[in-house]
């Protein structure tokens, strides 16, 4: 169906009927001029029924940006001058839709028959004493379709056209009484090339779904590589982690596939648990520790993360996550995720910078294809940015191989066996720690990893169980909550679903933690969560399918069987993969800090709390990372950040107490969340200017079940849960 053709002949018929109501034929129409004596509050009745109420105080709302910040769509609509888009209400859905035909406004505010195609838009003036209006010519006009896009759609990817700075603007409230639009303002037909509930068939199925995984390669598998040589780990060590984590990710994706939020998000080790991670492995009684170190250190994080896991569930299943989500804001979830990717300035290129000869080309081969290279089509395919992280490792890995078979790093007497053969020589004691980073021949994983290994639980022994590291771990599992709630509400904007009910996100915050819980008995090092860039994959490769992050969940699951593909990665140099995580760390920042594209970003009072948040959240943890003196004669300047909990400054007369503490107030993605959640629920603001997220509510749900759907449990589970009303069934 051509449905532009049958829009433009509403459009027409429209405007013939409005011609003839006012009793004119002529089609040219001369520029719209608002009358000298308009009083706003006059406006109150035909407000009411066209879906506006105006909230006129006397005073205009300047912005210099002309795109609304408002969080969800459900909030406040700006407008230049005279311009005031129309309303309907689609009896159908029941959804708000600009209208494209003529508008008539009232005789009472100088009102005339505006065309939208023939239409000028009058511009507004900058001063009251001005008598000639200037009226924009034909090349800068806009829509009021366009406007209503840059108010409503700023999540959907709608640009609002900019206005000028001297523009005067009267905000004006889209619902009376404070209500927002049920549906979030997300009815605007979606931009995926393959939708949620779609099946592109079975060949594009298996090459999408690696797609979808390649370009999360990064954050699946470069964990195992920073935490295992940390706990005193061998290769082979590194290699089994990498196949567990494989093996969880891909089972957990599943989960929350069929059980969860129903989204097309992946479950993996989260970045949110490395910081934790590396406080309790550098903890004082493992610094000394040689014999089994590494299986202590895993059985003591298995412990942990298996009891914050479960507080998490908890919190989930009970429902308690439906009252924590009235705290939870994009101005709390932007700082809180950004101190996530901050936390590790300290690690990433002082670690990088440990063998500059790869790391300095990787970073910016990497920032290449991202940036530079991103428009670059091959095939219909943006090659380069989806496999930006893959592609600049293959090729600066290969130019390490030609490196290290060229004899850069081959020095006279000393060989490649690191550190063991060359610890014992004068000569070679100094090149030791070159050749350890750069060199690609270092690992013997290859060598010595089996073909074929299935990760099982409990295959590093029983968890252990202690309240210093599980106290630590529950408040970790708050702020991996907090980032998954950001996740879902960006994902649902992405994919244009309507916004989930409070029950759904509980749903998948419950079922996170039971992920995270199973990750915890099979030892990856740490917990399970929804990964901040799958939403940036999202919006780059436009596949949103749920059944193509099925199947490459299933790959993963299938590679984690073979034990050589483990030991291939955990083969890549440190410093190669410290480069990496610098960019993919930034990368988590600055999808954290775009969340405060839901709220009013220019608002003085969102500015100070994500300063003030994101200030303390790094300089709080300075002051308490500052009271170890002996650990930087131990560690490596980047674990001595770390290296707080055990000889931080709070003495309350419990060691476990004051390790728990000192390690809270030392991560600075705690802190950031306290601050943030502390300032932005006693600062007073308008629900518009905080972003408010905006959850489907039950009332719409009964006028519209329909609407849901995408989010629904399969039949025979819903059955089973049908009076979990707290988890959205």
């Amino acid at each position: 169906m051509a449905t532009g053709s049958t829009s433009d002949s509403i459009n027409k018929a429209q405007s013939v009927r409005s011609r003839a109501e006012v009793g004119t034929a002529d089609p040219k129409v001369g520029a719209f001029v608002p009358g000298r004596d308009h009083n706003p509050r006059e406006l109150k009745s035909w407000a009411k029924r066209t879906g506006f109420v105006s909230t006129f105080s006397g005073e205009t709302v300047g912005s210099s940006s002309g795109r609304n910040e408002s969080g969800g769509g459900g909030g406040d609509l700006e407008r230049g001058g005279g311009l005031s888009p129309k309303i309907e209400i689609d009896p159908v859905l029941g959804r708000t839709k600009p209208n494209r035909g003529v508008e008539i406004e009232p005789a009472g505010n100088g009102g005339g028959v505006r065309s939208e195609e023939g239409m000028r838009v009058e511009r507004s003036r900058r001063g009251r004493g001005s008598e000639d209006e200037p009226v924009l010519g034909r090349n800068e006009e806009r829509s009021v379709e366009d406007n209503w896009n840059g108010a409503v759609g700023v999540g959907l990817g709608g640009e609002a056209k900019k206005m000028d700075e001297g523009d005067e603007r009267e905000g004006m409230e889209l619902y009376p009484d404070g209500e927002e639009d049920a549906h979030g303002g997300w009815g605007r037909p979606g931009t995926m090339r393959i939708g949620l509930r779609e099946n592109p068939g079975f060949v594009p199925l298996i090459y999408y779904g690696l797609q979808h995984y390649l370009s999360l390669a990064g954050s699946l598998i470069f964990i195992p590589l920073i935490i295992v040589p940390t706990m005193g780990g061998t290769d082979k060590d590194t290699a089994t982690v990498i196949s567990t984590m494989l093996l969880v990710s891909g089972i957990t994706t599943i989960l929350h596939s069929y059980f969860g939020t129903r989204l097309p998000l992946v479950q993996g080790s989260s970045f949110v648990y490395l910081a934790p991670a590396l406080v309790i492995m550098n903890a004082q009684e493992y610094r000394n520790l040689t014999e089994h170190k590494f299986r202590h250190i895993m059985r003591e994080l298995q412990g942990a993360i298996i009891v914050g896991s479960i507080f998490q569930s908890i919190l989930g299943f009970s429902g308690l996550m439906s009252l924590l989500l009235r705290l939870i804001n994009p101005i709390v979830v932007a700082p809180t995720v950004a101190a996530v990717g901050l936390a590790f300035f300290s690690y990433g290129f002082p670690q990088a910078g440990s063998c500059v000869e790869i790391s300095i080309p990787q970073i910016l081969l990497v920032l290449i294809c991202t940036l530079y290279l991103q428009g670059v089509s091959i095939f219909g395919h943006r090659l380069f940015r989806i496999y930006a992280v893959p592609l600049s490792t293959l090729i600066i890995w290969t130019y390490a191989f030609f490196l290290t078979a060229g004899g850069a790093y081959t020095y006279k007497g000393c060989t490649s066996d690191i550190p063991s053969s060359n610890i014992l020589i004068d000569a070679c004691r100094r090149h030791a720690y070159t050749m350890k980073h750069c060199r690609t021949d270092v690992s013997n994983a290859l060598r010595t990893a089996a073909w074929v290994r299935i990760p099982y639980p409990l295959q590093w022994g029983i968890p252990i169980f202690h309240f210093r590291t599980s106290i630590i771990m529950i408040f970790v599992s708050l702020v991996a909550s907090v980032d998954s709630v950001g996740t879902y509400h960006s994902a649902s904007m992405q994919i244009n679903l309507k916004p989930p009910t409070r029950g759904i996100v509980s749903r998948g915050i419950a079922l996170e933690g039971f992920c995270s819980v199973l990750a915890g008995l099979w030892g990856s090092g740490t917990g399970s969560t929804t990964l901040t860039e799958n939403v940036h994959t999202i919006n780059i490769t436009k596949v949103a399918s749920r059944r193509v992050v099925e199947v490459g969940a299933v790959f993963l699951i299938f590679f984690s069987s073979i034990g050589k593909v483990g030991a291939i990665l955990a083969s890549i140099p440190l410093a190669l993969a410290a480069s990496v995580l610098c960019f993919t760390w930034a990368l988590v920042v600055a999808l954290g800090l775009s969340t405060l594209q839901y709220s009013r970003a220019s608002s003085f009072r969102n500015m100070l709390i994500v300063g003030v948040s994101l200030f303390l959240g790094l300089s709080i943890p300075a002051y308490f990372q500052q009271y170890q003196p002996e650990s930087s004669f131990i560690l490596p300047s980047y674990f001595i950040p770390y290296a707080a909990a055990s000889n931080g400054p709070a003495r309350t007369g419990s060691k476990q107490l004051d390790f728990a503490i000192n390690a809270l107030m030392s991560l600075n993605m705690v802190v950031t969340l306290v601050v943030a959640l502390v300032l932005e629920n006693t600062v007073p603001g308008s629900r518009q200017e905080r972003g408010v997220y905006i959850w489907s509510k039950p009332e719409d749900i009964n006028t519209d079940p329909s609407s849901l759907e995408d989010y629904s449990l399969p039949l025979k589970v819903s059955r089973c849960l049908w009076r979990s009303s707290c988890l959205g069934v």
